[in-house]
């Protein structure tokens, strides 16, 4: 089978290697569909990870289920995360999966962009079906949905609450049509590229603000009448904006962390400001199980669909030209396809 391996930022190469072959607990699962993360884009985090097959949004069918394995079969089209919890340790009772042992360690073998991958036994555990009447390109949409549907749970997101979202790029545009879905108030995108900010509005952002000349706090204060955002979630993993978020927060608000920053840097914060004006700041890192399924329901309702979010699709030979374009201004969502 064909995989896609990256050995640096800008050393991706298309391989052959053996077709895995699956033990008794396991799925093995033919790929259909792939998503190119926004992580995938950031330099720091993947020379980190080299050498690695990338991919991991991944849509396929079931081609083998092994003999042990319970509630799947041949034939289904499934999405399948590729971190899942254990559901027992102290972490996961509080329903914080993402510091759980088990959903640390787990993975999909050798990884969504390769046109077989296994699913071992604890993957299965948020391995979704997909109906009939999602696309492939919808299914790869909800480990990102559920990414964001996890950022406003812990930004505490209120019906009527105003929203400041910093950054439109995918995972900024899904943010504005989550957070109408779950009834926010004012929604205002910001981003450095007019034609996103333009695009944010159709999506469902009531404001929309390019950013110039570092001038988003007066603009969200003009906007705002003064009030701020109470939820500002922070898109771009920079000192500098998450500044910003803060900035630009209401009292009593919340600013998401959205996004990690590169590992050495740091970020210089005033807390008698934070303390007076109640400002909670929160990271939000990744995705759980329960995440997953709401970000299903939501793709499910047309909330979160392919035709809004995905610009471009490649089949895996071009995986190259897919991670070029995936860096471009004009792209939301790139998607790698596989054969049928």
């Amino acid at each position: 089978m064909q995989i896609a391996r990256l050995y640096d930022f800008h050393d991706i190469r298309i391989e052959q290697t053996e077709r895995p072959t699956p033990g008794p607990g396991d799925l093995l699962v033919r790929t259909r569909a792939c998503g190119i993360c926004s992580g995938d884009v950031m330099p720091w985090y993947l020379k980190r990870k080299a050498p690695l097959v990338l991919g991991h949004e991944p849509v396929g069918v079931i081609e083998q289920a092994g003999s042990a394995v319970a509630g799947f079969r041949p034939g289904d089209r499934v999405f399948v995360h590729h971190h899942a919890p254990c559901f027992s340790c102290h972490a996961c009772r509080r329903g914080n999966y993402v510091h759980c042992q088990t959903w640390r360690a787990t993975k999909i073998i050798p990884g969504g962009m390769s046109e077989y991958f296994i699913v071992p036994a604890e993957n299965q555990r948020d391995t979704l079906r997909l109906p009939a009447t999602i696309s492939d390109a919808d299914g790869v949409l909800i480990e990102p949905a559920a990414c964001v549907v996890k950022s406003l749970r812990r930004s505490g997101l209120r019906p009527d609450d105003s929203i400041l979202i910093i950054g439109l790029g995918i995972m900024g545009m899904m943010h504005v049509r989550i957070a109408r879905a779950m009834g926010a108030g004012t929604i205002i995108g910001a981003d450095l590229i007019e034609s996103r900010v333009k695009r944010a509005q159709e999506l469902g952002a009531d404001i929309g603000l390019t950013v110039k000349d570092g001038n988003l706090v007066e603009q969200v204060r003009e906007a705002t009448g003064g009030a701020m955002a109470d939820v500002v979630i922070v898109g771009p993993g920079v000192p500098a904006a998450i500044t910003d978020g803060i900035a630009a927060c209401a009292s009593g608000g919340t600013v998401v962390e959205f996004t990690s920053t590169a590992p050495d840097a740091e970020l210089t914060i005033k807390p008698f400001d934070l303390y007076f004006r109640e400002i909670r700041l929160v990271p939000s890192y990744s995705c759980g199980p329960d995440d997953t399924r709401q970000a299903l329901a939501y793709v499910e309702c047309d909330v979160i669909r392919a035709s809004d979010l995905v610009t471009h699709q490649f089949p895996l030979p071009r995986i190259v030209e897919a991670f070029n374009t995936a860096q471009r201004p004009e792209a939301l969502k790139v998607v790698i396809t596989f054969g049928s």
